[in-house]
């Protein structure tokens, strides 16, 4: 087999490199491997795809929609970009699949970027590494109180620096800072408040005035909540105790490991703060880079949703989406250990002002948060984004959300799907809700 001027292997017809019996055993290779994840719909493209290249066919989009993806006769393939999706997801797919088997394997199978075929390509022998650019200056700053915040962030970035390798890390985190997605905080002089999810706790006393137990209730985030609660229901709430404590989730501390070398990218100074301090005057005056779980969102929640084609459910558990009626519900919360469980992730971008931009990194549940940090310092991952939003300009990107339906045991990811993703209305988001009309 020809390679071309840059070392990259040619492509060829599939039937040249496998019989029919080789490609039909490589694919139930492929499907055991379980690189294809739990989703039926990946091994029956790859199934339909094989068959349609040995018969020399090229499948239209629709095809694609109606006889794998089980869509309707109707299926816009112009209004949804699913297929695409789909198709593109799976490319990356069979990527791991070879790094991680078959790696003498004299030809791998691959789908050629902007076709429905499979083709071969030959293992190429030339292997060059790209050289890493020098780190920029980047400075942290801590606002007062933040003791135990900075411990984290400390401690998660020393393990991110020194696991691994560290300068594939690096190269990593460049790639994935230029992305498009990422432009609307980083390409400018506005300052970034990294936000962090956190929960208010507050003391219960027993009857000798001792602390029996520590309390978590959602209409409770502040000082000031619980003193209103005292005020208003002084029967349940004489015995409160306000111990000035609040805590984070676990999955934090690796999304914070995640996001924070990204935004090292941009040389800016970044400040930190608790969702709990955070002010109306942070958010007209900084970017907001929000990491946290959906239910710790209190200010930034009727930002969020006010364009969203999301809501929250009976809980901050669930997800509705609003046009299909379709329920996104976590059971993260309810395995016992060991056993299997599905969470979800959330990535929202929007501006906030005319100056600054709302970045929120979030899940129901520590697996969901993990996946969506993981997912947005990852450029393929990035660019999957892209094309299920079906529009790669950047006006767009700086103005959708994504959702992760995200698999896992023991609060930890292991596979996820894209099953959501739309561009937002910038309008609706400061726009009045309207008053109830009268008959």
């Amino acid at each position: 087999m020809q390679t071309n001027s840059n070392n990259k292997p040619s492509l060829c017809g599939i039937n040249e490199a496998f019989s029919n019996e080789e490609l039909m055993g490589l694919c139930e290779r492929i499907v055991s491997s379980g690189v294809l994840g739990r989703s039926k719909h990946y091994s029956a493209l790859l199934e339909y795809l094989v068959q349609c290249s040995l018969s020399g066919k090229s499948p239209k989009e629709i095809e694609l929609a109606v006889e794998v993806l089980d869509r309707g006769e109707d299926f816009d393939v112009s209004a949804d970009s699913t297929v695409r999706v789909y198709v593109h997801q799976l490319r990356k797919k069979l990527d791991s699949y070879y790094e991680s088997y078959e790696h003498d394997a004299a030809y791998r199978i691959v789908i050629p970027k902007g076709q429905y075929t499979i083709a071969a390509q030959q293992k190429s022998a030339n292997v060059t590494s790209a050289s890493v650019p020098s780190k920029q200056h980047f400075s942290f700053n801590l606002n007062t109180g933040l003791l135990a915040a900075a411990v984290v962030l400390l401690a998660v970035n020393l393990i991110y620096m020194l696991s691994g390798n560290q300068n594939s890390s690096i190269q990593a985190t460049q790639v994935a800072a230029e992305h498009p997605v990422w432009d609307s905080v980083l390409q400018d002089d506005q300052p970034i408040l990294l936000v962090m999810g956190d929960y208010y706790i507050f003391g219960e006393l027993n009857a000798n005035g001792n602390i029996a137990r520590m309390v978590r209730e959602f209409s409770v985030n502040s000082s000031i909540d619980l003193e209103e609660l005292q005020f208003t229901d002084f029967e349940r709430a004489e015995n409160y105790l306000d111990l000035d404590l609040s805590y984070m989730p676990e999955g934090s501390a690796f999304a914070l490991a995640r996001i924070v070398p990204i935004l090292q990218e941009s040389g800016k100074t970044v400040n930190i703060t608790m969702m709990s301090d955070l002010t109306t005057a942070d958010i007209r005056e900084n970017h907001i880079v929000y990491i946290g779980y959906l239910s710790a969102l209190e200010k930034l929640t009727d930002m969020t949703f006010a364009a969203s084609g999301l809501s929250i459910g009976r809980s901050f558990d669930e997800l509705l989406n609003t046009q299909t009626e379709e329920y996104y519900t976590s059971d993260a919360g309810l395995p016992e250990e060991g056993e299997p469980f599905k969470d979800y992730g959330m990535f929202s971008t929007f501006p906030a002002s005319i100056d600054t931009q709302v970045v929120l990194i979030s899940g129901m549940r520590d697996a969901g948060l993990m996946h969506t940090a993981q997912a947005l310092s990852n450029s393929e991952a990035l660019d999957d984004l892209v094309v299920a939003i079906d529009n790669d300009t950047d006006e767009a990107l700086a103005s959708f959300e994504a959702l992760f339906e995200v698999f896992g045991v023991d609060r930890l990811n292991f596979d996820a799907n894209l099953v959501y993703a739309e561009l937002l209305d910038n309008n609706e988001i400061w726009t009045a809700p309207q008053p109830p009309q009268l008959n």
